[in-house]
């Protein structure tokens, strides 16, 4: 006769399998007898007028009317002022040498780079000047400097 093919370990595994379930199906069960039947009204949330999340509805009286055409969906225009782009500075530090040198501006204290190609005259260190901005390579660079 042939010998069965189910060693010990095999039953254990087979048992333990059996009883996982039977306790998932268990619990299962007692979850839905306690549960208290969720109704929409349990799960619904509202935000106060602050941002806040309550299980209060708001307040009908409260309410503010909101006209549709007011609402924009973009990016708000922004207000351009006048800006003078002429600037005016003293020259912090200049190279004949090499060419180059910067200007600090007198209103706001940048500091930026000029280079003798941007100048319309000769300068000396200390000088005042007025100047445009223009974008260079490594940032703004000052332009059409003149001594005032």
């Amino acid at each position: 006769m042939a010998k069965s093919q189910q060693t010990f370990s095999k039953k254990e595994k087979e048992k333990k399998r059996l009883k996982k379930r039977q306790d998932k199906q268990l619990k299962q069960e007692e979850r839905k007898a306690n549960s208290k039947g969720s109704e929409l009204d349990d799960m619904i949330a509202y935000v106060d007028e602050y941002g806040n999340i309550t299980d209060t509805p708001p307040d009908p009286l409260k309410k503010k009317k909101v006209n549709a055409k007011s609402i924009e969906i973009s990016i708000p225009r922004r207000e351009y002022e006048e800006v003078d782009p002429i600037r005016k500075g003293r020259i912090d530090f200049f190279d004949d040498t090499k060419g180059f040198g910067f200007i600090i501006e007198l209103e706001t204290q940048d500091k930026y780079f000029v280079h003798v190609n941007g100048l319309t005259e000769e300068v000396k260190e200390n000088d005042k000047v007025s100047f445009e901005l223009e974008q260079g390579l490594k940032g703004l660079n000052a332009v059409r400097v003149k001594k005032i």
